[in-house]
């Protein structure tokens, strides 16, 4: 695992998703999730969301010039040893992200968004298609929650028992490891790991928080995190799941509706 020397760049993550006004999720949740995990994040912005903690009023996508200079500029200059997506919002930017990112030799983290925790789509339609041919080959990680597994897939989780069914429909769009959330089913939260042929079950006490705003990026982040520091995948997952935990414990309200999770959780301990 790398550690990060004094006068010395730690592990550099790139998140290439949209923005959140908010601060809870989106970009912003992404760098801050980063930065509580010990690398240097660096971001594409591929859109901009109007968004606060009652929902998304409006979302604009970035021309895909705007977004392939942004990679152009990180990956010649800088270079990264993790990548995490998200929010890529149309089609040309889902192809594009993919294109460019199949030529990257780090790990890529894929967060399939597709709708946000208000219900509020995310994702054109034409784009589902496009990150299930394109995007999900080039992943290192995917991590759907139910509601993408089914977007995606067409495969509905009412149970533990149809996770495993999930994670092989979704392995066969191409990914080299599958992580489906099952924190909306009833019950003591789990998650399933699968490369195709070995499964990880993961699970976390629920806390009785409503404040979650940002779940889905956080977790990708900090597994992109782990996997830049030189993680094994099982491994990434299993600290960024115990990191993401202690930051819905620490949630907080903030506005009138669903405020986020804590990403500095871990700093204010230490």
């Amino acid at each position: 695992m790398t550690s990060h020397q004094p006068g010395q760049a730690p592990p550099l993550v790139l998140t290439v998703a949209g923005s959140d006004s908010g601060g809870g999720a989106g970009i912003q949740a992404d760098l801050k999730t980063m930065l509580a995990n010990g690398v240097h994040g660096m971001s594409v912005i591929a859109a901009v969301t109007a968004q606060n903690s009652l929902g998304v009023q409006g979302y604009w996508e970035l021309p895909p010039e705007a977004v392939r200079a942004q990679l152009d500029s990180v990956l010649s200059d800088i270079g990264v040893d993790a990548v995490k997506t998200g929010m890529l919002a149309s089609k040309p930017l889902v192809e594009l992200v993919a294109e460019v990112l199949g030529e990257v030799a780090a790990p890529v983290v894929v967060d399939p968004v597709g709708v946000s925790k208000h219900g509020d789509s995310l994702l054109a339609q034409d784009a589902v298609e496009a990150v299930r041919t394109k995007l999900l080959p080039v992943a290192t990680v995917v991590t759907p929650n139910l509601f993408e597994v089914e977007q995606l897939t067409g495969v509905k989780v009412v149970d533990e028992s149809g996770m495993l069914a999930a994670a092989e429909a979704v392995k066969e769009l191409g990914p080299a490891w599958v992580l489906v959330k099952g924190g909306h089913l009833p019950g003591e939260p789990a998650d399933l790991l699968f490369d195709g042929t070995s499964e990880y079950r993961y699970t976390a006490e629920r806390h009785d928080n409503r404040h979650t705003h940002g779940t889905g990026c956080t977790l990708a982040s900090a597994i992109a995190s782990n996997l830049a520091k030189g993680e094994p995948v099982p491994e990434a997952v299993e600290k960024a799941k115990r990191y993401v935990t202690g930051a819905i414990a620490e949630g907080f309200p903030l506005g009138a509706g669903i405020g986020p999770v804590d990403h500095g959780w871990n700093l204010h301990r230490s």
